[in-house]
C-alpha cells in the first residue's frame, strides 16, 4: 500500500514539472529554422519541444556566464566582447560557437582589416563530417554549370 502512495506522489511531481516546461520561443519559428537544414525532413513535436527548451537553457547559461564577465569588468551592459569571453571560458561552448562569432575589431577606423580577418577565419579547416553552426542558417545556393 505504501508503494502505491509513493508511485502516485512521483507521478504528481512529474506532472507539475511538465507544466513548468513551457517553451519561451515560438515553436513555428524554431521549426522553420530546423527545416533550413536539408538533412531534416520531418520534425516530431516532442523533438521540437526539446530543441526549444534546450535553446532556452543554453541562452540562460550563456547569459549567466556573460553576466559574470560583465561583473568582473565592472560594467553595466553585456556587450559582444563579454559574450565572446564567456564562450571562450567554457570549452564545450567554445568548440562549436567560437568559430561562428566574428572577431572583435581592434581598430574600427580601418575598413580593410576586418575583411582580412574574416577571410583567414573562413579558411580554417574543419574536422571531417562537421560544419560550422552558422551554415545551418544560410540558404544554400545551387550553382548552375
Amino acid at each position: 500500500m505504501a508503494e502505491a502512495v509513493e508511485v502516485v506522489e512521483i507521478e504528481e511531481g512529474e506532472e507539475e514539472s511538465r507544466e513548468n516546461l513551457k517553451s519561451v520561443f515560438p515553436l513555428s519559428r524554431i521549426k522553420k529554422i530546423m527545416k533550413i537544414d536539408p538533412e531534416i525532413n520531418k520534425i516530431n513535436s516532442e523533438a521540437l519541444h526539446l530543441v526549444s527548451l534546450s535553446t532556452d537553457l543554453f541562452l540562460q547559461f550563456l547569459t549567466e556566464k556573460s553576466t559574470r564577465v560583465v561583473l568582473e569588468k565592472k560594467r553595466k551592459t553585456i556587450k559582444f566582447e563579454h559574450l565572446r569571453i564567456a564562450a571562450k571560458r567554457h570549452q564545450p561552448t567554445s568548440d562549436f560557437l567560437l568559430d561562428s562569432l566574428p572577431m572583435p575589431e581592434s581598430n574600427p577606423s580601418v575598413g580593410a582589416e576586418p575583411q582580412k580577418r574574416s577571410e583567414s577565419h573562413l579558411e580554417k579547416p574543419l574536422p571531417v563530417g562537421t560544419r560550422r553552426i552558422d551554415q545551418f542558417f544560410k540558404k544554400s545556393v545551387v550553382e548552375e554549370s
